[in-house]
């Protein structure tokens, strides 16, 4: 009914930037909140950034003033600013996003993921 595909991954040095997008399709007749998750190897998934439809944002306190969450409701795409990267950003980020479906349930959908990579 819906699919959520990140892109934006990819190697990068340390202190470098990458843009993370998250694009919704599907039988959506809006999309609420969305979340962006990182897992890296070893660890359990944690929540970097969450935004409501309304744009208000929430970060986790290890990518504050690092990372921008927004959103084009319009174009059901969230994206996720990553600037000031770190060793320790390397994981799977994943996009999570409630979703008022055009038959009027409300879901809850994950994507699969884009990895990100920073070398130090």
């Amino acid at each position: 009914q819906v699919q959520l595909v990140e892109s934006g991954g990819g190697l990068v040095q340390a202190g470098g930037a990458l843009r993370l997008s998250c694009a919704a399709s599907g039988s959506i007749l809006s999309i609420n909140d969305v979340g962006w998750y990182r897992q890296a190897p070893g660890k359990q998934r944690e929540l970097v950034a969450s935004i409501s439809r309304g744009r208000s944002a929430n970060y986790a306190d290890s990518v504050k003033g690092r990372f921008t969450i927004s959103r084009d409701n319009a174009k059901n795409t969230v994206y996720l600013q990553m600037n000031s990267l770190k060793p320790e950003d390397t994981a799977v980020y994943y996009c999570n996003a409630d979703v008022w479906l055009i038959f009027g349930d409300t879901k809850n959908y994950w994507g699969l993921g884009t990895q990100v990579t920073v070398s130090s």
